[in-house]
């Protein structure tokens, strides 16, 4: 018994040293395979199964007392996994999908709002999300909201705006006094409003890439430096938005459905600059696709371009204008520039204007006493077809003034048809442009617009007055005569006008 016991025991004793041996020599294991990889030392074979990494907490990975270079582990509060580089002594995240940025958190429709957004919703008093400034939320599928979304300057982007959807059933979904960006996805507020915000000047709010769909309204911004809202669809709204005393706004491509309600895009307080270009506003009914009724003051300009305005309304209005400084047939006042379809072109590119004589009245008649001293030619005249252009006040004749912002090049034209009688032989003079300042003062005799005649006592003479003239804001235009040679007679008018454009 004593020599079997012994043989077995020197048996199993040469088998693990072999097993050692052989371990050494191929340095290699294999789990559910018999024929691990000759490139590996541990071959880990399943088609059931997974292998399992150490899993931690951010802190409890960072605790990990001089971890080894290429330590790995799963950390479950970032959802990633890192390893450990102890050339720069960091522990570096293994990017996925979901790891591209720092600051970063993908919600998810599956997802429990009040767990993935536990962080945001403390932050926020449980009153609203108080998203983390400079984070990317990534929004995956439909998420509804249960409080307002305060965004602090972070950014929301979806990957697809028909799959991608913010929810609020009623109440505000953007709620707050700070900016943000939100872009590629599809927002709905049945019962509320999509915007509540009111920032300072030093804040910026970029909507791009997003529709704006079936919401009680689209609600009001208000404050901010920059506005930039681009390619932006709105779709069943009972009513548009608000923008209120911000710096610059700029809206591009916005498409405004006829399915929309009230008014679409309203503008009121204060504005550095706007500029509103391409896109369409689709109205119907009773809607205002624009409305400036409210004066809103532009301190640096504003520009309309390429927008296109359609649709059949009953008291509706594609525009509702300006009620002060604008023009009849027309909607806004100097400081904008534009041009759209359905709508009148505006702008100082576009000034212009027309006066003419009131022949119901008795012809008027007017003398030059002495030679070569100008005269300016007397009648009554009527303005007509005036834009961004006047006469000074009703009472002020033979005058155009222009009113645009810019200086601006004008061509003038005039004609004028009179009657010389009194003493005999004939009598040169010569008609021409006088241009005058805002304060009224003689700027300059127009001498490239001189045209001279020779009046013969008993006929009726017409001559054309042609010039070219730069003006400023308020310069305005006159015409005048003068007797060259020849003694002085009565010049009855019988006919004037004047155009400039």
């Amino acid at each position: 018994m004593r020599k079997n016991y012994f043989s077995k025991k020197v048996l199993q004793a040469c088998v693990l040293f072999f097993m050692i041996i052989t371990a050494n020599v191929f340095a290699q294991v294999g789990i559910g395979t018999i024929t691990p990889h000759t490139s590996s030392v541990l071959d880990v074979s399943s088609t059931t199964q997974g292998m399992l990494t150490p899993r931690m907490t951010t802190t409890q990975r960072t605790a990990i007392a001089s971890p080894a270079d290429g330590l790995m582990v799963y950390d479950t509060d970032l959802k990633s996994f890192y390893y450990y580089n102890s050339t720069i002594t960091s522990w570096n995240v293994i990017n996925s999908g979901t790891t591209g940025r720092l600051k970063f958190k993908r919600i998810k429709s599956t997802d429990v709002l009040a767990t993935v957004l536990a962080t945001e919703k403390a932050a926020g008093g449980n009153t609203k999300y108080l998203l983390d400034v400079n984070t990317y939320y990534e929004i995956n599928g439909t998420i509804s909201f249960d409080l307002p979304i305060d965004l602090n300057n972070a950014y929301i982007s979806g990957q697809d705006a028909n799959e991608d959807v913010l929810v609020r059933t009623s109440g505000n979904l953007f709620d707050g006094t700070t900016g943000g960006s939100i872009r590629n996805v599809t927002i709905q507020v049945p019962g509320g409003k999509v915007f509540n915000l009111s920032g300072a000047a030093t804040q910026s709010l970029i909507i791009r890439d997003t529709v704006i769909a079936g919401s009680q309204s689209v609600g009001s911004i208000t404050g901010f430096g920059l506005v930039f809202v681009s390619i932006v669809q709105y779709v069943g709204n009972a009513t548009g938005i608000v923008y209120d005393n911000i710096s610059k706004l700029l809206i591009s491509n916005a498409a405004w459905f006829s399915n929309n309600g009230g008014t679409y895009e309203k503008l009121q307080g204060t504005f550095g600059l706007v500029q509103k270009q391409g896109g369409f506003s689709e109205v119907s009914g009773t809607s205002i696709g624009f409305d400036v009724s409210s004066n809103p003051t532009i301190t640096g300009d504003a520009v309309m371009e390429t927008v296109v305005f359609t649709g059949t309304v009953s008291t509706g209005k594609y525009v509702n204008g300006y009620t002060v400084g604008s023009y009849t047939g027309y909607n806004f006042n100097n400081s904008w520039a534009v041009r759209c379809a359905g709508i009148p072109n505006e702008g100082d590119a576009f000034s212009s204007g027309n006066i003419y004589l009131n022949r119901t009245l008795t012809s008027p008649v007017f003398n030059h006493p002495s030679l070569s001293s100008p005269v300016k030619v007397t009648g009554t005249t009527i303005a007509s077809n005036l834009y961004r252009m006047g006469t000074t006040n009703a009472s002020t004749n033979n005058r155009l003034v222009y009113l645009g912002k810019k200086t601006k090049s004008f061509t003038i034209s005039a004609s004028i048809a009179f009657e010389a009688t009194g003493t005999n032989g004939n009598t040169d003079y010569i008609f021409y442009f006088q241009r005058f300042n805002s304060s009224g003062v003689l700027v300059a005799k127009i001498t490239s617009s001189e045209s001279f005649i020779d009046a013969n006592s008993g006929f009726i003479q017409n001559i054309p007055i042609l010039a070219s003239v730069q003006l400023d804001s308020g310069d305005y235009v006159e015409l005048y005569s003068e007797r060259i040679t020849g003694s002085d007679k009565n010049m009855t008018i019988r006919s004037l006008n004047m155009t400039m454009r």
